[in-house]
């Protein structure tokens, strides 16, 4: 069986906004982008497109795609956040079947999360992944929330995060907006950079009704595939007749360029803090670090100053325990 297929996930609920305020259709954002007929069509194109992909995907292999459980999907996304796809996929299966629901992980200690999060980086993540798991045992008996309010107070649950979990496992009608879905919408549909708000209500006007989980898959699979970064495949696209700036012979400024949901690019990390808690949680994977080897294993061994201010950060957000002879261990 598939760890991210287990017996007894919630049944999915289509063609519901859970946890949205308002009823029925969301229109498209005042001074409409496009007529909200126009945008829904766009809506229908995308679900099109992503149907008729092998075992209706353009992304198959994707484990989380075989499975509705709101953990699964939650620890996915989590995963997958600032992380190559083809590093998350072996450890969503080794950490899904260690902690194949919020108990497990919520029960076991912060460095046995730890241990099991090795290989993706941003270890915060895994802390909190943990906390959010003592949260939903604490306050939802044990399972994932089903709403978008109750999603936001996980820890380390932001907009994109939630609306995943709603429309990946519980097949809701709400629209995700990623850095691949912001490109679509930035270039095709709106042929213009839009704000977060924007975007948002954009996407969730564009769901067709019942098909929540395969618009977002199908948008993001759009987004990474087809309406890529520096060379969009146009030719390919589903949109290329309704795409404003492929009407605009893509000239001009990329509307993605700044536009919601679409990354920037990120700090250095060679030589950076980032790099040396990295290389000092993968050390403390293997085991305990003594003084005397601290400052080799981050990689600054001639700066003990900068060596101990980042070990303390560590210590201070419960990540690292240090004993009474100095000796760092994982919690």
């Amino acid at each position: 069986m598939d760890p991210g297929r287990r017996a007894g996930p919630p049944a999915p609920v289509r063609g519901r906004r859970l946890g949205l305020s308002g009823a029925g259709v969301p229109t498209p954002p005042a001074g409409a982008i496009r007529d909200p007929r126009q945008v829904r069509a766009i809506g229908s194109a995308i679900v099109r497109w992503g149907a008729a992909g092998d075992g209706g995907s353009r992304r198959p292999d994707l484990p989380w795609r075989s499975t509705r459980d709101p953990w699964a999907v939650l620890v996915s996304e989590v995963m997958a956040q600032q992380t190559q796809l083809a590093r998350v996929v072996p450890a969503y299966r080794r950490f899904i079947a260690r902690f194949p629901d919020p108990s497990a992980c919520a029960s076991a200690g912060l460095g046995d999360v730890l241990r099991a999060w090795e290989g993706l980086g941003y270890n915060r993540r895994a802390q909190n992944l943990h906390r959010a798991a003592g949260v939903i045992v604490e306050t939802h008996g044990g399972t994932v929330p089903d709403g978008l309010s109750g999603l936001l107070a996980l820890p380390g649950v932001g907009a994109y995060t939630a609306r995943a979990v709603l429309a990946f496992a519980f097949e809701a009608d709400v629209g995700v907006v990623d850095t691949n879905a912001g490109r679509v919408l930035s270039r095709a549909v709106a042929g213009r950079r839009i704000r977060p708000d924007e975007a948002q209500r954009l996407v969730d006007a564009m769901v067709p009704t019942g098909s929540g989980w395969m618009f977002g898959q199908s948008l993001l699979d759009l987004g990474a595939l087809v309406c890529g970064v520096d060379r969009p495949r146009c030719e390919e696209c589903p949109l290329r007749r309704r795409c404003r700036w492929a009407a605009m012979r893509l000239s001009g400024p990329d509307p993605a360029q700044g536009s919601a949901g679409v990354s920037t690019g990120q700090s250095r990390f060679a030589g950076s803090d980032r790099q040396g808690r990295g290389r000092l949680v993968d050390a403390l994977r293997r085991g305990a670090v003594g003084p005397d080897r601290v400052g080799e294993e981050v990689g600054w061994p001639d700066d003990p100053v900068r060596v101990e201010r980042m070990v303390s950060v560590l210590i201070d957000e419960g990540m690292v325990v240090r004993d009474a002879a100095g000796v760092l261990r994982l919690p």
